[in-house]
Protein backbone atom coordinates (compact mmCIF):
# COMPACT_ATOMS: atom_id res chain seq x y z
CA UNK A 1 0.00 0.00 0.00
CA UNK A 2 1.30 3.45 -0.86
CA UNK A 3 0.15 7.02 -0.45
CA UNK A 4 0.34 9.83 -3.00
CA UNK A 5 2.14 12.96 -1.84
CA UNK A 6 2.75 16.29 -3.52
CA UNK A 7 5.19 18.85 -2.20
CA UNK A 8 7.69 21.42 -3.37
CA UNK A 9 11.34 20.47 -2.98
CA UNK A 10 13.99 23.08 -3.67
CA UNK A 11 11.48 25.11 -5.64
CA UNK A 12 10.22 22.25 -7.83
CA UNK A 13 6.85 20.52 -7.54
CA UNK A 14 7.18 16.81 -6.79
CA UNK A 15 4.49 14.12 -6.76
CA UNK A 16 5.24 10.54 -5.78
CA UNK A 17 3.76 7.42 -4.26
CA UNK A 18 5.38 6.59 -0.93
CA UNK A 19 5.01 3.91 1.70
CA UNK A 20 3.00 5.25 4.65
CA UNK A 21 5.96 4.64 6.97
CA UNK A 22 8.63 6.22 4.72
CA UNK A 23 10.61 8.92 6.48
CA UNK A 24 11.17 12.28 4.83
CA UNK A 25 14.93 11.67 4.91
CA UNK A 26 14.46 8.39 3.03
CA UNK A 27 12.21 10.07 0.48
CA UNK A 28 14.72 12.85 -0.14
CA UNK A 29 17.74 10.57 -0.38
CA UNK A 30 16.29 7.49 -2.07
CA UNK A 31 13.43 8.78 -4.21
CA UNK A 32 14.78 12.22 -5.13
CA UNK A 33 18.50 11.39 -4.87
CA UNK A 34 19.18 14.48 -2.74
CA UNK A 35 21.95 12.84 -0.77
CA UNK A 36 23.20 16.01 0.92
CA UNK A 37 20.64 15.30 3.63
CA UNK A 38 22.58 12.79 5.72
CA UNK A 39 21.41 9.99 7.97
CA UNK A 40 23.45 9.97 11.15
CA UNK A 41 21.55 8.58 14.09
CA UNK A 42 17.98 7.83 12.94
CA UNK A 43 16.75 9.17 16.30
CA UNK A 44 16.71 12.93 15.74
CA UNK A 45 19.64 13.63 18.00
CA UNK A 46 22.55 14.38 15.66
CA UNK A 47 21.01 16.91 13.25
CA UNK A 48 22.73 15.54 10.12
CA UNK A 49 19.34 15.20 8.41
CA UNK A 50 18.16 18.78 9.04
CA UNK A 51 16.17 20.38 6.22
CA UNK A 52 13.75 23.30 6.10
CA UNK A 53 10.04 22.57 5.97
CA UNK A 54 8.04 25.72 5.29
CA UNK A 55 11.10 27.75 6.30
CA UNK A 56 11.77 26.04 9.64
CA UNK A 57 14.62 23.66 10.48
CA UNK A 58 13.29 20.12 10.88
CA UNK A 59 15.05 16.82 11.41
CA UNK A 60 13.94 14.77 8.43
CA UNK A 61 14.43 11.47 10.24
CA UNK A 62 11.59 12.43 12.60
CA UNK A 63 9.05 13.29 9.90
CA UNK A 64 7.09 10.90 7.73
CA UNK A 65 7.13 11.75 4.03
CA UNK A 66 3.30 11.83 4.05
CA UNK A 67 3.45 14.50 6.78
CA UNK A 68 5.45 16.69 4.39
CA UNK A 69 2.78 16.54 1.69
CA UNK A 70 1.66 20.05 0.81
CA UNK A 71 4.78 21.68 2.25
CA UNK A 72 7.83 23.44 0.84
CA UNK A 73 11.04 21.57 1.63
CA UNK A 74 14.51 23.01 1.13
CA UNK A 75 17.57 20.80 1.33
CA UNK A 76 21.23 21.77 1.29
CA UNK A 77 21.15 21.28 -2.49
CA UNK A 78 18.49 23.98 -2.77
CA UNK A 79 20.51 26.75 -1.11
CA UNK A 80 23.03 27.62 -3.81
CA UNK A 81 21.93 29.72 -6.79
CA UNK A 82 21.50 28.13 -10.20
CA UNK A 83 24.89 29.53 -11.27
CA UNK A 84 26.58 27.73 -8.36
CA UNK A 85 26.97 30.78 -6.11
CA UNK A 86 26.85 29.54 -2.54
CA UNK A 87 24.27 30.74 -0.03
CA UNK A 88 25.94 33.23 2.36
CA UNK A 89 25.90 30.67 5.18
CA UNK A 90 27.50 28.01 2.98
CA UNK A 91 30.15 30.52 1.93
CA UNK A 92 30.80 31.45 5.57
CA UNK A 93 31.29 27.81 6.54
CA UNK A 94 33.81 27.48 3.70
CA UNK A 95 35.63 30.72 4.47
CA UNK A 96 35.77 30.14 8.24
CA UNK A 97 36.76 26.47 7.90
CA UNK A 98 33.60 25.48 9.80
CA UNK A 99 33.92 21.89 8.68
CA UNK A 100 36.39 19.06 8.66
CA UNK A 101 35.01 15.73 7.53
CA UNK A 102 31.85 17.46 6.27
CA UNK A 103 29.34 14.84 7.42
CA UNK A 104 27.49 17.19 9.80
CA UNK A 105 27.90 20.25 7.59
CA UNK A 106 24.66 20.14 5.55
CA UNK A 107 22.53 19.79 8.68
CA UNK A 108 24.64 22.33 10.52
CA UNK A 109 24.21 24.89 7.71
CA UNK A 110 20.45 24.31 7.54
CA UNK A 111 20.16 24.71 11.32
CA UNK A 112 22.40 27.78 11.26
CA UNK A 113 20.19 29.55 8.72
CA UNK A 114 17.12 28.92 10.85
CA UNK A 115 19.01 29.94 13.98
CA UNK A 116 20.11 33.33 12.65
CA UNK A 117 16.68 34.09 11.23
CA UNK A 118 15.28 33.81 14.75
CA UNK A 119 18.27 35.08 16.77
CA UNK A 120 20.44 37.09 14.36
CA UNK A 121 22.83 38.63 16.86
CA UNK A 122 23.56 35.64 19.05
CA UNK A 123 26.69 35.53 21.13
CA UNK A 124 29.03 32.57 20.78
CA UNK A 125 27.48 31.03 23.91
CA UNK A 126 23.95 31.51 22.56
CA UNK A 127 24.86 29.98 19.20
CA UNK A 128 26.42 26.97 20.92
CA UNK A 129 23.27 26.55 22.99
CA UNK A 130 21.02 26.78 19.92
CA UNK A 131 23.14 24.16 18.12
CA UNK A 132 22.53 21.66 20.91
CA UNK A 133 20.72 19.26 18.53
CA UNK A 134 23.53 19.22 15.95
CA UNK A 135 26.62 17.16 16.63
CA UNK A 136 30.04 17.62 15.09
CA UNK A 137 32.68 15.12 16.10
CA UNK A 138 35.57 16.88 14.36
CA UNK A 139 35.72 20.64 14.77
CA UNK A 140 35.23 21.59 18.39
CA UNK A 141 32.63 24.13 17.16
CA UNK A 142 34.92 27.19 17.33
CA UNK A 143 34.97 27.74 13.57
CA UNK A 144 31.32 26.71 13.23
CA UNK A 145 30.35 29.50 15.62
CA UNK A 146 32.53 31.98 13.69
CA UNK A 147 30.94 30.81 10.44
CA UNK A 148 27.44 31.30 11.79
CA UNK A 149 28.25 34.81 12.99
CA UNK A 150 29.82 35.69 9.63
CA UNK A 151 26.94 34.05 7.74
CA UNK A 152 24.41 36.06 9.74
CA UNK A 153 26.17 39.28 8.77
CA UNK A 154 26.35 38.24 5.11
CA UNK A 155 22.66 37.33 5.14
CA UNK A 156 21.87 40.81 6.44
CA UNK A 157 19.76 39.57 9.33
Amino acid sequence: MSTAITLTVNGKAVSREVAPDALLVQFLREDLRLTGTHVGCDTGQCGACTVHVNGRAVKACNVLAVQASGTEVTTIEGLAKADGTLHPMQAAFKECHGLQCGFCTPGMVMSAIDLVQHAPHGSAAEIREQLEGNFCRCTGYQNIVKAIQQGAQAMGV
